[in-house]
């Protein structure tokens, strides 16, 4: 059974996009949001009765914001927009990154600013009701005027046109509607306009990264702390006195991780009395390192958060003073400026983790047979999963410069400054692909180094992490075709799998 979900245009939460994305909902619209929508649809029938010249309503767009159009061609010229700028290319969005793109624009459309019908609105939630996923190609937009390209395929097939995925294979907008029971919608004054301006995209794909990279900030402390254990590091660079001295919210949320993690930890008690007293920066200064992280990511939530339940169509309608207003609110800056900052962010999990990586590699350093295997010469053991980590970090610094300091004039000039949000976003989004097959890395490294202190286990809720990986991933005495290995633990990371293990033996992590 579908559960249900009621968009009022102010009750979205990021967690609520995210379940709405991945599993069959049914969504609705609140009767006060069905209220607030005929309340601006009634301000621009008014504004078409009386032939006002208002932006996007009688006039055409962009560099045409000069020409009028007239009465007869008001409907058409809706539809003309929608077929004009579904001018993507490239790979697809995903599934659930396009159902989260929808239920944003049916939310934005539910504070009732933007002037349509409410069949508009409920196109859109029918769409993710019936689950038909439009195809939106991932490149094309700069950020402003919002996402208009991406919008615009979503914009086609609520029109009986462009490609959709349906019951599992990909259809046309039409046929999808059809086989849906729904009609297209006939797009009236305003309407195409509302269903592409706004920056819906780069704010769905934003708010699925930064979930992604909250898990990712809870991983890399139980990785870390893992490699500290296989390691035989100190845990007094966690005490709560260190960390009372600089309060950084993240900073303390991850030295309580750590310290929880490594409780009742058997191998921390058998060397307590020896004489290291510190660690190499990579295990010392997990804190300070996956904290700042966390703090970046309490930021951009709140952006996101933000955004999430904004109206970012151009014009606005304002109901209660019988006005149409054109301002910028399309523009994704802040967004852009806050997806640049989770890739910054969330890259340096993957750079600290691979020098833990190297550390347990390194049998200098180490005090663990040489890439962590016994028959080494013969064997490699795990020499080459630095090299993947390493190929992975690399390639982050690349796709961590930021996209917001670019911008390049559209639509003759009109459109003089853009945010670039939307690659933003995206570029976000690899990194957080990179960071979890890092992770997995050092993860595959520090359940390897545990094994050579067995019989003695590592605390409470680094074990956990250890029995979730081992029931998928065995250890290993020769060498075997560890990319699967990688994989496997990749997928228990995004599948939440480890994270739930060590949760239910030590409680919620920060």
């Amino acid at each position: 059974m579908k559960q249900k979900h009621v968009i009022s245009g102010n009750n979205l939460k990021p967690e609520m996009v995210e379940k709405i994305a991945f599993e069959p909902s049914a969504v609705s619209l609140s009767s006060q949001a069905l209220n607030r929508i005929k309340a601006g649809r009634k301000v621009v029938e008014k504004i078409v009765r009386e032939n006002r010249t208002v932006y996007g309503i009688t006039t055409g767009f962009g560099r045409f914001a000069e020409v009028r159009i007239s009465p007869d061609d008001i409907d058409r010229l809706q539809e003309n927009l929608v077929k004009s700028h579904a001018t993507g290319v490239g790979q697809v969005f995903q599934p659930h990154q396009v159902r989260a793109i929808m239920l944003l624009q049916a939310n934005q459309l539910a504070k009732g600013a933007s002037g349509v019908r409410p069949v508009v609105a409920q196109q859109l939630a029918d769409l993710l009701n019936s689950d038909i996923v439009p195809l939106v190609p991932q490149q094309g937009s700069v950020g402003a005027s919002g996402d208009l390209s991406p919008l615009a395929h979503i914009g086609l097939v609520m029109i009986g046109r462009g490609q959709a995925f349906y019951e599992g294979r990909i259809v046309s907008g039409a046929a999808a509607l059809e086989k849906a029971g729904m009609k297209p919608l006939i797009l009236k004054a305003k309407e195409g306009l509302a269903i592409t301006n706004g920056t819906e995209v780069m704010t769905a794909v934003g708010i699925l990264n930064l979930l992604e990279a909250e898990r990712l900030c809870k991983m890399a402390d139980i990785a870390g702390a893992m490699s500290l254990e296989a390691l035989r590091g100190t845990n007094v660079a966690f005490d709560p006195e260190i960390h009372r001295l600089r309060p950084h919210r993240g900073q303390q949320g991850s030295a309580d991780n750590l310290r929880r993690l490594m409780q009742g930890s058997q191998i921390r008690k058998s060397h307590k009395e020896c004489l290291k007293v510190q660690d190499a920066y990579s295990l010392r200064c997990m804190p300070q390192v996956h904290g700042a992280t966390k703090g970046a990511l309490q930021h951009i939530r709140q952006v996101l958060e933000t955004e999430l339940n904004s109206v970012t169509d151009n014009p606005l309608v304002i109901v209660n003073k019988d006005q149409v207003l054109s301002g910028g609110n399309f523009h994704g800056q802040p967004v852009a400026l806050a997806m640049d900052y989770l890739g910054i962010a969330v890259a340096e999990l993957a750079d600290i983790s691979e020098r833990r990586i190297s550390r347990l590699l390194d049998v200098s350093l180490s005090g663990l047979p040489g890439f962590l295997t016994r028959h080494g010469g013969l064997n490699s053991g795990l020499m080459i999963v630095q090299n993947t980590a390493a190929s992975l970090v690399s390639e982050n610094k690349v796709l961590a410069h930021p996209s917001s300091v670019d911008s390049i004039p559209t639509s003759a000039n009109q459109e003089d400054h853009v945010s670039m949000g939307t690659i933003g976003a995206r570029k976000a989004g690899q990194i957080c692909d990179n960071v979890r097959y890092v992770l997995a890395c050092e993860l595959l490294c520090a359940s390897q180094g545990l094994e050579f202190h067995k019989p003695l286990k590592p605390g409470k809720g680094g074990n956990a992490a250890y029995q979730a990986i081992r029931d998928r991933v065995k250890p290993f005495i020769y060498d075997r075709e560890f990319h699967q290995d990688i994989e496997e633990i990749a997928d228990l990371i995004q599948g939440n799998a480890i994270l739930k293990a060590v949760e239910i033996v030590i409680g919620k992590l920060k």
